[in-house]
């Protein structure tokens, strides 16, 4: 059986419906609303790896934070699932990512834990029609929903495209390598035997 999900999310504010497919090619169909938050997941499957369709219907009229924070909410669950029991998998990932003259770290841990580090300076209010505040509560929903440690950590830019860009195809990048199995793995990587 594959690792697939489908979750969805109905609330007086947004509508939210995520498939994924952690072993996919990288395909991806995206619709939040928010064309540079399509862009940001778009690079986010591509890198990781994973087939990846988002639907979100939200009160943008409002603002952007609902649809950013419950995609967030909803792709963390949908991971999470995916992943099942994480037997055999590799756990850990970290990929440090250059885009022109930016420098972004991501490590992640799939512990079954939440925590964010995030130390991202963002020097404009918007990117796009996206609130340069949101992408930090984008991670933070997926590192409570999918119970992971994820730290991002920018080593230098200043240009708030190319830091936004780096975060999330690292991002992607260090997902694909914790949700990877390890040959050598008989079972769940933890002394505790549950993660």
């Amino acid at each position: 059986m594959g690792r697939t999900a489908t979750v969805e999310r109905n609330t007086n504010e947004t509508k939210i419906s995520i498939t994924l497919d952690l072993d996919g090619s990288g395909k991806s169909q995206i619709y939040t609303g928010i064309g540079f938050f399509d862009h940001m997941l778009t690079l986010f499957a591509k890198h990781a790896c994973i087939d990846l369709n988002v639907k979100t219907e939200g009160d943008l009229y409002v603002d952007g934070h609902h649809s950013v924070e419950d995609t967030g909410i909803v792709l963390g669950e949908a991971i999470k699932k995916a992943l099942g029991d994480k037997a055999c998998i590799t756990r850990y990932g970290n990929f440090l990512l250059p885009m022109d003259e930016t420098l972004v770290l991501c490590a992640v841990d799939l512990c079954g834990r939440p925590y964010l580090g995030f130390e991202l300076e963002f020097k404009a209010p918007l990117i796009g029609g996206l609130d340069t505040q949101l992408v930090r509560e984008f991670f933070y929903a997926v590192s409570y929903t999918l119970g992971a440690s994820i730290h991002l950590r920018q080593m230098s830019g200043v240009n708030d495209h190319h830091i936004s860009e780096a975060a999330f195809k690292g991002f992607g990048r260090a997902l694909r390598q914790a949700i990877s199995y390890d040959p050598r793995e008989r079972g769940i990587p933890s002394t505790k035997g549950v993660i």
